[in-house]
């Protein structure tokens, strides 16, 4: 496919993604707020709490049925395209960007994998994510949610460590948001819009409605407000090298997660007491420690240090790497611009990029993608002397 048009249905896709993402998170973290918020005390015959709220200039008062009134209402708001739109919107991005070059984006250098071994890899793992969290999620287990959610947790930090071994870093991550926001939709599939439509038949029908069906629900739809946080950063992750390019990426990943989850549950329980605003601070000082730890490992570049390299030959070894995607008219049937508008093919362009440079091909080893150059070891490591030598 042309890279031109790829690019203009990349944009297209990821546009849409975003909307509708948008649209589901905000309907998510609005009722949980909601639920939460509710004056239960003395509520009216029939009533588990009510609410009222000020907004955009009008004042709204919001009742919540212990299970439902007694008759239906002729129009009742549904929520559920926004999940399903954002699901679909994700898998053709997965696809547009991952399956389209898995040799670029997918697969990691030296995995020994065929593009085509990696995307079923890639599909099976959403599909296996599914079935095991809800099998745990209908096991007993499911009676203790702080366990569940821990056991959930740690499946997930050994799948992106396992994914860490056959995919690139950007690959990873993005799959560990792809299972994720398959147990998002899934929830909502499987489990909330069934119960919602037993709820308004057994109105209709003019039966009990079951209680166990909306307090399943009410817990799927919880465990989406937790993840929520943590697949967000994964979606913003590949701005960001230093993370899915560090060779701890699924530990750097595990630890934001648990930060954002940690921050979630203040948000969630605020209105009860102020006993998790500790959460916030920590998380700042925990994001503050893992840019500390995640800085790049110098060792490699302090090797032969007698030796300098020279702007002349650091530029070398950039337009032998890096140069078919980064220049003016890339040489590279993938790109028809360069990346993200950096070229580099002058000893002024190199210099002015230094920090990128190091930033990406030294210190992540992030570029060039699927190093499909072959820049050697040696050659970063020239890059990296190159660069120290920038500040002395």
């Amino acid at each position: 496919m042309d890279p031109h048009y790829t690019e203009w249905l990349n944009l297209l896709v990821r546009w849409i993604h975003m909307i509708v993402g948008i649209a589901w998170i905000g309907a998510s973290f609005y009722f949980v707020w909601l639920e939460n918020n509710l004056n239960r005390k003395s509520p009216r015959e029939g009533l588990s709490g009510d609410l009222w709220a000020i907004h955009g200039g009008g004042i709204y008062h919001l009742e919540k049925y212990k299970l439902a009134p007694p008759q239906m209402p002729e129009n009742l708001h549904w929520f559920k395209w926004e999940a399903y739109t954002t699901f679909l919107s994700g898998f053709t991005l997965l696809a547009v960007v991952y399956y389209l070059n898995a040799e670029l984006y997918l697969l990691a250098p030296g995995s020994g994998l065929t593009a085509w071994e990696g995307i079923a890899i890639s599909i099976a793992s959403l599909i296996a994510g599914w079935f095991i969290y809800d099998f745990l999620c209908e096991s007993p287990l499911g009676k203790q949610p702080a366990l569940l959610g821990l056991v959930l947790l740690m499946l997930l930090i050994i799948t992106a460590w396992a994914f860490t071994q056959v995919f690139s870093g950007r690959a990873a991550y993005i799959h560990i948001g792809a299972i994720t926001g398959t147990m998002m939709v899934g929830n909502v599939f499987r489990v909330i819009m069934p119960g919602q439509r037993d709820l308004v038949a057994a109105i209709k029908e003019g039966r009990e409605p079951d209680p166990k069906q909306p307090a399943r629900a009410l817990l799927r739809s919880r465990h989406n407000n937790y993840l929520t946080l943590p697949v967000l950063f994964i979606m913003i992750s590949n701005h960001y090298p230093s993370t899915y390019g560090h060779e701890w990426n699924w530990a750097i990943l595990f630890a934001i997660a648990l930060l954002s989850v940690g921050v979630r549950h203040y948000f969630n329980t605020r209105h009860e007491s102020q006993k998790f605003a500790w959460t916030l601070p920590f998380a700042a000082l925990g994001m503050i420690c893992l840019a500390y730890v995640t800085h790049p490992n110098r060792g490699m570049e302090d090797v032969a240090a007698s030796n300098s390299v020279t702007l002349a030959q650091a530029t070398q070894i950039v337009n032998d790497r890096c140069t078919s995607c980064h220049a003016k008219n890339p040489s590279s049937e993938m790109f028809t611009a360069p990346p993200a508008g950096v070229i580099l093919e002058t000893e002024e362009d190199v210099l002015m990029s230094a920090a990128r440079i190091h930033a990406q091909s030294v210190a992540t080893q992030a570029m060039p993608l699927g190093n499909l150059t072959g820049m050697l070891p040696e050659e970063r490591v020239m890059l990296g002397q190159w660069f120290n030598a920038l500040d002395k």
